[in-house]
């Protein structure tokens, strides 16, 4: 048994070292798996599933990133791995269309599955942060079901536009922002934990991978943190017989 699980890749035509490391990685490590979990923030930015339409005439070359992300990602799923993903900060636009097209199967932010024989709670992480009350502001507005439809239901270049904009927006905030509003509270981690009965989370969002030792109900317990790609290295946790989370960073080959 192998259980991968990957995150904040930020995939965009402005980084393409790290979209071939990341096909390179799904034709080598990730085949044969059982399992890959995509925690969130795969793309930088995420439109719309009708950003598939203009594979081969997107003059940004985010089309043809986003088409041939789905098919790599459903040449695995076909080859017998069960595809997941959580919606991250980024990409929380993403819909059926896309999963359907990459053979993914979209989950809850949380959700509790059973990875190894363990239940392990799975987190994009950003609900985490919540001493970033701007931020957690945004993320409400941004996941309600009536204003993703509002923007979806604007031109494709006027969403695009909007993404700039709120990329913009964000770097502009986080710098200048202390560090530690931008971790997770560890009074939330604890109390998201307890109220899941687990002794195991695992997440990204933060870019500050790590394996933490915790107490949650007076019991030992781990969160463990993915960290983001860059054009020289990816991040995954893996998942074996022995039912063990191991953080791994790892060349990235092109």
């Amino acid at each position: 048994m192998t259980i991968r699980l990957i995150s904040d890749l930020h995939l965009h035509p402005g980084a393409p070292e790290i979209t071939k490391g990341f096909l390179h990685w799904l034709e080598e490590r990730a085949r044969g798996s059982d399992a890959l979990y995509l925690l969130g923030d795969i793309f930088e930015a995420w439109i719309g599933d009708d950003l598939l339409d203009l594979a081969g005439v997107d003059p940004t070359g985010n089309a043809d990133l986003a088409a041939d992300i789905a098919v790599a990602l459903k040449r695995l799923a076909d080859n017998g791995t069960k595809l997941y993903l959580i919606h991250g900060n980024r990409d929380f636009l993403l819909g059926e269309r896309f999963a359907d097209e990459a053979g993914i199967t979209l989950l809850p932010d949380p959700s509790l599955v059973e990875l190894g024989g363990r239940r392990v709670l799975l987190m994009h992480g950003d609900s985490l942060c919540t001493l970033d009350t701007a931020y957690q502001a945004f993320r409400t507005q941004a996941r309600h079901p009536q204003w993703q439809a509002q923007v979806l239901s604007m031109p494709i270049d006027e969403r695009i536009a909007l993404a700039a904009q709120l990329r913009a927006q964000s770097f502009d905030a986080n710098s200048n922002k202390a560090e530690d509003i931008m971790d997770v509270t560890p009074d939330e981690v604890v109390k998201a934990m307890a109220e899941h009965g687990v002794t195991t989370l695992i997440h990204g969002h933060t870019h500050r991978p790590a394996v933490h030792e915790i107490a949650v109900g007076g019991e030992p317990a781990k969160r463990f943190v993915l960290g983001d790609w860059q054009p020289d290295r990816g991040w995954e946790i893996v998942i074996g017989g022995d039912g063990e989370p191991q953080l791994r960073k790892f060349p990235l080959v092109n």
